[in-house]
Parts: C-alpha cells; sequence; structure tokens
C-alpha cells in the first residue's frame, strides 16, 4: 500500500515570493505576525504543517524560521528592510517591482555574494550563499543578518529558567509595565494561571489581569487559549499569555474572538523587545556620532 503524501512546510525559496506579495498587500510594511498569517492563509497551509518545530536549536515553527529566510533574501536583494520594532517594508526599488520571483532572488544574492568574494580574495566572506537548498543546520539566524543575534541569545537564556524564575520574571515585567498588586500564584490544578495582578489606567480606572507564563520553543494553538480563558471567566476583566515561543494563527484568533474575554500575547517576538525596554537583564551602548556642520563654520 503506497504511503499518502503530507504537507510539508515549503522550502524558503518557495516563500520569497508569498512573503513579498504579502508584505505588498498590506500595505506595504508589515509586522512579522501578519506576514506569517497572511502567507500560511494565501498557501492555504493547514495547522498540522504551521506547528511544525524546528529541528535544530532555536525557537519557533520551521514555518516561521523560513519565512524568516526568505525576509533575509528580500532584504539582502534590497527589496524589503526592517526596522527596530521589526517591521518590515518595501524599499523604492521593492515598492516599483509587481512581483518578484524566489529562485531568481536567490540566484541574485548568491551573485552578488561572489562578486563581494572576488574582489576580498580568498578570504571567505561573512554573508556567502549557497545556491542550492541548504541543509537547516547550515542556515544561519536571521537575526545574524539584522544586527539583532542578541534576540536568539536571550531566548536562549530564558530557555534554561527555572519555571519558578521565569514566572518572578513575568511578574517583574509587570511591575515595572505599571501593574500593582502583581503576585506569583503557580498553584497546580488552576488552569494553567501563574499569576495575578491589578493594572490602573490614570489613576481611575482598573482591571484585574490573571497571567500564564510559558517556557516554550514552539507554538502555542488554540487550546491552550481556551483553556486558559475557562479558568479566568469570572476572575478577571482580561488575561495575558506570555511566551519564549509563538502562538499560532488560530491562537491569535482565539484570543480576541467576539463575546469573549480578551487575552493579550506576548510572544518570543516581543518579550525580547519588552525586557530590552525595561532594561530587565538586557542593557544597550550608545556610540558617540560626531558629525561635522560645515555650513555653520562658512556662516562665520
Amino acid at each position: 500500500m503506497g504511503m499518502t503524501n503530507q504537507p510539508q512546510v515549503p522550502p524558503y525559496q518557495e516563500l520569497i515570493q508569498p512573503t513579498f506579495d504579502a508584505i505588498k498587500k498590506l500595505g506595504g510594511s508589515a509586522s512579522v505576525n501578519e506576514i506569517v498569517a497572511t502567507v500560511a492563509a494565501d498557501l492555504r497551509l493547514p495547522q498540522s504543517v504551521l506547528e511544525i518545530p524546528r529541528t535544530n536549536k532555536g525557537y519557533g515553527t520551521l514555518f516561521e524560521h523560513r519565512l524568516a529566510w526568505a525576509r533575509t533574501y528580500l532584504k539582502m536583494a534590497g527589496l524589503i528592510n526592517n526596522s527596530e520594532r521589526a517591521v518590515w517594508s518595501l524599499t523604492p526599488e521593492g515598492a516599483n517591482r509587481s512581483g518578484v520571483n524566489g529562485r531568481d532572488v536567490v540566484q541574485e544574492v548568491t551573485k552578488a555574494a561572489r562578486g563581494r568574494q572576488t574582489k576580498q580574495g580568498p578570504q571567505r566572506h561573512a554573508q556567502t550563499v549557497s545556491p542550492t537548498i541548504p541543509d537547516e543546520s547550515e542556515l544561519p539566524s536571521e537575526n545574524d543578518d539584522t544586527g539583532q543575534a542578541w534576540r536568539e541569545k536571550l531566548l536562549e537564556t530564558l530557555s534554561v529558567m527555572p519555571p519558578e524564575s521565569f514566572e518572578r520574571l513575568c511578574q517583574r515585567i509587570l511591575r515595572e509595565s505599571g501593574f500593582i498588586e502583581v503576585e506569583v500564584t503557580g498553584r497546580s490544578g488552576d488552569g494553567g494561571i501563574d499569576g495575578r495582578g491589578v493594572v490602573r489606567i490614570a489613576g481611575l480606572i482598573s482591571f484585574n489581569v490573571l497571567f500564564q507564563s510559558k517556557r516554550y520553543a514552539g507554538a502555542i494553538g488554540p487550546s491552550a487559549v481556551r483553556d486558559f480563558r475557562g479558568a479566568m471567566i469570572g476572575r478577571a476583566d482580561k488575561g495575558l499569555i506570555i511566551t519564549t515561543g509563538s502562538f499560532t494563527r488560530d491562537a491569535r484568533r482565539e484570543a480576541i474572538r467576539d463575546g469573549s474575554p480578551p487575552i493579550d500575547l506576548i510572544d518570543g517576538e516581543l518579550l525580547p523587545d519588552k525586557l530590552k525596554d525595561l532594561k530587565l537583564g538586557v542593557t544597550t551602548e550608545l556610540v558617540e556620532s560626531v558629525e561635522i556642520d560645515t555650513n555653520w563654520f562658512k556662516s562665520l
């Protein structure tokens, strides 16, 4: 009896064109989550494929990882760019194109990389790109290309924290973000609720919030969101799930389902930024930039 072919995650070369098209469809700029959701919907990928974890060391799903590489190739080709807030947008050259071919983009980037190697001599160029489909373990991190390798290192650090330490970290995040009366409960059999807090707006209006912390490398599905909501109904106005992993498209839809208490989601994309903004275990160094105003001197 022949085996039924199961749907697989497309290779990153085949995701380059859908990624470009998604950013165009979304108005020329988009967040990572918007790109992931749009490409998944356009390609009609089943949930089972979207939840396949990465096979090598790293966080998120295989689909998200390969989409990250699609964005990297488009960036190296000068067609898109990204901001510090991980918002990807079309460059002027990208905006002028009606579409792209994924394998043409790979060949274009490969040719440019080889040209740089030739000019530099025998020294290996840091961004050498293979014209063939590389093994997953051979793909460098997208963060290395964008100067954001600290994110991966931070997530690795969080992954080895004891569960109670990660809960305390989430408690500290909430306190530093303006919550009051933040308490870590972490009681077993409490529907996954790890703590509670109160957020006060303008010193007048208060909301009770229950939160759940998940040290997780893969994608969290809608069932986890539903279970958490079931535990919080009647006990809080809002819910919050903080994870080092990611959320599936259906999980995000479940979090904002009409007629149900809303649940905010903080994933492995947003968590590093939050820790950086709050300066919790993450420090930044500013390099002084000196510019000469020649016009000022001429005006003397």
